[in-house]
């Protein structure tokens, strides 16, 4: 797949699960329709929906066939992904004002609001997810498995606990072991649970879904490295979010320890395992893997 067809297809998938991901999200009606509106307003500022892409792209390596318990899934790991977003922003942590292009929660509905739009998200992520509890297809136990994913890798030991070793070690002396468990859980956490989770619904075994897992915890990696190259080289009209935020809030980065040069080599070599671990389940999806690629070379 040339550059240019990849590009045209990506756009085009990116609008499909931005289709899906709108679907599940509430009517802004009640007396509680300014919590609602805050948690759309934060879903629809776009993004890359790299999450629930991940997780569509890996179901299909097992199973041709779509429902409605995939869409339901991609929507929740997308909710779950900006219910962090909103609480990442907040002045207690980042302190960002500007996400996807577009003002922060905090700043448009205050921070009140915005810290009960990502709980609010974080809930109703399960309550679209455990929808998928009434369908045939496709049973009972990979919905349950499923459910079970979603619940733990944003969980206390997964992003949660990224995020609480990120908070304690800011402006602090770090070690690189400290650094890696933070891009681990903080970013690779959710990846992981995207591509399980598409494993999983797909139908693949117990070796197929610990394969997906450790190629999605290379592209976590791969994808948090690359995102502290553009922090230091990317302008905040192009990344949609304020740029050098990382050296504002005195975080050690992957760039700090490595320089730019190792860092930008060990993305590379990071996705090339992943491929090759992608490769290996069989299944044909070569938008899979070049999206793998892709993420090494974004400019956002």
């Amino acid at each position: 797949m040339n550059n240019s067809s990849f590009e045209t297809e990506l756009r085009s998938r990116i609008r499909d699960t931005e289709a899906i991901v709108v679907r599940y999200l509430p009517e802004e009606t009640g007396y509680n329709r300014t919590v609602l509106r805050a948690m759309n307003y934060a879903v629809r500022a776009g993004g890359k929906r790299l999450r629930p892409l991940l997780m569509r792209e890996t179901y299909h390596l097992f199973c041709p066939e779509e429902g409605e318990a995939l869409y339901r899934f991609m929507a929740a790991i997308e909710m779950i992904h900006t219910y962090s977003l909103i609480h990442d922003d907040l002045p207690a942590l980042d302190n960002d004002d500007y996400r996807r292009g577009r003002k922060t929660t905090h700043l448009v509905f205050g921070e009140d609001m915005a810290i009960l739009a990502g709980d609010g998200l974080l809930n109703y992520a399960f309550e679209v997810a455990a929808g998928a509890f009434r369908l045939a297809e496709p049973g009972l136990a990979r919905v349950g498995r499923a459910m079970e994913t979603l619940a733990a890798k944003p969980g206390i030991y997964g992003m949660i606990g990224g995020q609480t070793a990120d908070v304690e070690l800011t402006g602090k002396e770090m070690t690189l072991e400290q650094l890696q468990y933070i891009h681990e859980h903080k970013t690779g956490a959710l990846i992981e649970c995207a591509m399980m989770v598409g494993a999983i619904l797909g139908g693949a075994s117990e070796e197929q879904i610990r394969t997906a897992e450790a190629a999605a915890s290379k592209i976590g990696m791969a994808f948090q490295i690359q995102d502290d190259i553009l922090d230091v080289t990317a302008t905040e009209e192009t990344l949609g979010k304020p740029v050098r935020s990382d050296e504002k809030n005195q975080k050690v980065t992957y760039v700090t320890f490595m320089g730019m040069e190792r860092a930008a080599r060990d993305v590379r070599e990071l996705s090339s395992e992943a491929v090759s671990l992608l490769e290996s389940l069989g299944g044909e999806n070569g938008f899979l893997i070049a999206l793998t690629d892709h993420l090494t070379r974004r400019d956002r």
